[in-house]
């Protein structure tokens, strides 16, 4: 049995912070909606921290699998995600500091924001029927970061006792997990969930989708360029790779205030 989002509502552009919630075209035809919400890590998610400093013991037969090469569309540059320098300018991004999105009709757009520390974590997107987690974390210049990451995600949700499959998609590398979960009712259920990531200039950028885009070619159609038009900013103070890129309240609705708009 497998978790469907409720239907996409488009609504004004507001924020506001609720308790304790887990989480086509070009320029929008209606404002996005955006939500601030305290959450802690579900099971489908890695914290920066598990990021940053787990540790992984894998079998000597097993590390020569593992490589620091990049893992990107080979026209990243120009199909996105894009670095902040290959974005367009004229476009009407929705600036959340570590990443822009480009607001579009039907798109609502929640702040993921840990609780105790009220820090951003991440971006959740409803499109489509679908949801789309981004975060985006600091790399190093020459080296990537998602085949080392796939393994760390393949070590968590198997502790968990879910199963994954790797396979070749649009954007490289990427990870199909099924994960056991309580429902609603509190009865077991199954959720799907997919992990890509993409390698840029400095930056890692990962996603994880879940919704009606694991199971129509539409609605994957739709998240996945939803994804490529996220635009990466990453700043010229050094980080430690692994460490989120910092995200921000847009300083338009810096106020949590149900009304206010974008």
């Amino acid at each position: 049995m497998t978790d469907k989002n409720d239907s996409v509502k488009n609504k004004r552009g507001r924020i506001s912070r609720a308790g304790n919630n887990s989480a086509g075209s070009d320029a929008a035809a209606s404002p996005t909606e955006i939500e601030a919400v305290e959450t802690e890590p579900s099971e489908a998610e890695l914290s920066e921290a598990e990021l940053s400093e787990a540790e992984l013991s894998e079998p000597a037969d097993a590390v020569e699998l593992r490589s620091d090469e990049k893992s990107a569309p080979e026209n990243r540059a120009s199909e996105g995600p894009f670095d902040a320098d290959e974005a367009n300018p004229a476009r009407p991004y929705v600036d959340l500091g570590g990443v822009k999105i480009l607001p579009r009709e039907g798109l609502q757009l929640r702040l993921e924001v840990e609780e105790g520390t009220n820090r951003v974590v991440a971006v959740g997107l409803d499109f489509a029927g679908s949801t789309l987690q981004v975060q985006a974390f600091a790399a190093p210049r020459s080296t990537g970061l998602w085949h080392d990451i796939r393994a760390q995600i393949r070590e968590q949700i198997g502790g968990q006792g879910g199963t994954l499959v790797e396979q070749d998609g649009v954007f490289g590398p990427e990870l199909i997990a099924e994960v056991p979960a309580a429902g609603p009712d509190g009865k077991p259920v199954t959720r799907l969930a997919r992990f890509i990531g993409v390698d840029g200039p400095r930056w890692f950028l990962r996603g994880v989708i879940a919704g009606e885009a694991m199971q129509s070619d539409d609605s994957r159609a739709a998240v996945e360029e939803l994804f490529r038009s996220v635009v990466v900013v990453r700043g010229s103070a050094p980080m430690p790779p692994r460490d989120l890129i910092p995200l921000s309240i847009p300083k338009t609705t810096a106020a949590p205030n149900p009304s206010s708009t974008l």
